[in-house]
């Protein structure tokens, strides 16, 4: 007699899956403890409980792991968006843009430090940059595709012709301050108030609305 599909997917992890998972997992745990630079194969294979050449069975270096930490938080982002899809006929803007944020913000929440030191460290790694850079590249070119169908029907009038730049600009401004950059924030490290700010910067890049609309 077959089993029900809960009891397969209650089934142990094959070795492999196992050893794969804690690898990631040892990442995820020391980097909420130091940061990327400080990250060492070796490290991790101790955390992981296992030797170097397993590691190096499994990926080619840390980037691979953070690649792939990356590439998980971004699917999840993809899912609560419904893939960036674009606002419905009764969504005004305000809600657009509350919703992306909001989603955003949620999957920087729920994939922990390891997500985020990979959008701020990112920068100051030029190997990690160019693992993570063709991922956040998709990310914008969707953002964009979806608001390129918003400037030919006449619903959004950004405020430069690039509109690639000025996504990208947003994209950037909004994931940093969402991963912990405390540049953006004030003294307070009040969040709340930095997200009503960013809203009102996308809505004025791409809707064009200004103080005389409180309410889009």
């Amino acid at each position: 007699m077959m089993r029900p599909n809960t009891e397969l997917a209650r089934a142990p992890l094959r070795r492999g899956d196992r050893h794969r998972r804690d690898i990631v997992q040892a990442v995820r745990d020391l980097v909420a403890d130091g940061s990327i630079a400080e990250l060492t194969v070796s490290a991790i294979s101790k955390r992981a409980g296992l030797s170097r050449s397993n590691f190096y069975f499994y990926f080619d270096s840390k980037y691979a792991v953070l690649a792939l930490i990356f590439a998980e938080g971004l699917a999840e982002l993809q899912g609560l968006t419904r893939d960036f899809a674009p606002r419905g006929e009764d969504e005004s803007p305000r809600s657009f843009v509350s919703r992306m944020i909001a989603d955003t913000a949620a999957v920087y929440a729920s994939q922990g430090s390891a997500f985020s030191a990979c959008t701020l460290e990112r920068n100051s790694d030029p190997e990690l940059q160019a693992v993570l850079a063709h991922q956040g590249d998709a990310v914008i070119n969707r953002v964009v595709a979806t608001l390129r169908r918003e400037v030919a029907d006449g619903r959004a009038r950004p405020v430069s012709d690039d509109l690639q730049m000025l996504v990208r600009i947003l994209i950037v401004t909004t994931s940093s301050m969402l991963a912990g950059d405390f540049a953006y924030l004030e003294d307070d490290g009040d969040q709340l108030r930095a997200v009503k700010v960013l809203e009102d910067l996308w809505l004025n890049a791409l809707w064009s609305w200004g103080r005389r609309h409180q309410s889009p």
